[in-house]
């Protein structure tokens, strides 16, 4: 692709951002107006191919996404009240920001909050019931914790920085860096196709996959240890389990909010096909603590035709009607 081809798109993403955010006064702006839309044109492969794997330098805008490593300095023209910076790295990885510089006032209202995860529209991933934090150790306060924590790490391979500045001129500077993660829990797909393998190792938690894009999910392995001696059969609604997974559907990021399509509990190989119509569609594990549970999947991007069918046959008429 070309450079001017690259900048064109890049330019006309930020543009639709800006057009989006809201004039709330609201601490941590949660209800900005993020659309698919604009998900879609950030997760495209392309656009994230355009900057180098090296770490970089470039200003921060006061709504940006950001899907590299590097170093990222804001400073205010004018008063900016509701910001909001969106960070990302690969499934297998965590998000960790390092406060480089810092200058604002936290007395006249200034501040900058770093969040464990992504907030749209006032819903947050992971949900309340898949993140291992409490929801209010998820946001961290400059003006609260000073120079005490230069650091802040995500759990998951998401994160995001809220931030208010008053004064012309004052601003921040931020070093966002990638961590493997040896055991993912949740995570974003940043691409509308790809293949995963969820692992927990014996852990009592929950963890969730989401892909925000209407795609097909291909299951190819599923392996829960209570019940891999069992035939592969169906258990209606998995009622009496403490380890199963959940194909999810819906038009907004927290899974806790997503419709249940299809629950699975026992154990299976082969593959399994669904197609699923919604803005997000999510694969989530709730394990017991007592087993290794695994659920390995592949997923790709449904065409206009396919879309129109299952619109067409209502099978997925939740997804269409909200």
């Amino acid at each position: 692709m070309r450079v001017t081809e690259r900048t064109f798109r890049e330019q006309l993403f930020f543009l639709v951002l800006c057009l989006s955010v809201l004039k709330g006064d609201c601490r941590y702006i949660e209800n900005n107006e993020i659309t698919k839309d604009e998900l879609y044109s950030f997760f495209n492969s392309e656009l994230k191919r355009e900057l180098p794997e090296l770490t970089y330098r470039r200003n921060l805008r006061c709504l940006d996404m950001v899907a590299v490593e590097g170093q990222f300095t804001f400073t205010a023209e004018r008063p900016q009240l509701s910001c909001a910076a969106f960070f990302m790295a690969e499934p297998n990885q965590v998000v960790a920001v390092d406060y480089d510089g810092v200058d604002i006032d936290c007395v006249g209202g200034d501040f900058i909050t770093v969040f464990d995860g992504w907030v749209m529209k006032g819903e947050k991933f992971p949900s309340a019931q898949d993140h291992p934090l409490p929801l209010h150790e998820r946001y961290v306060d400059y003006c609260d914790s000073g120079p005490l924590r230069r650091s802040v790490r995500a759990s998951q391979n998401v994160a995001m920085v809220f931030f208010r500045i008053h004064n012309a001129g004052s601003g921040f500077t931020l070093t966002v860096r990638k961590h493997v993660n040896p055991f993912p829990c949740n995570a974003i797909s940043q691409s509308p196709e790809g293949s995963y393998t969820m692992v927990i190792p014996q852990q009592h938690r929950n963890c969730s996959f989401s892909i925000i894009y209407p795609v097909e999910i291909s299951i190819s392995e599923f392996s829960l240890g209570h019940f891999n001696d069992f035939p592969k059969r169906s258990m209606p609604g998995c009622a009496e389990s403490r380890d199963f997974v959940q194909l999810l559907g819906g038009n907004g990021i927290d899974t806790s909010k997503l419709l249940p399509i299809t629950d699975l509990c026992v154990a299976f190989s082969g593959p399994t096909h669904m197609k699923i119509g919604c803005d997000n569609t999510a694969v989530r594990m709730v394990s017991s603590g007592n087993f290794i549970n695994r659920v390995s999947f592949s997923y790709r991007l449904l065409d206009s035709q396919e879309l129109q069918t299952i619109k067409l046959n209502n099978v997925e008429d939740f997804c269409f009607s909200n």
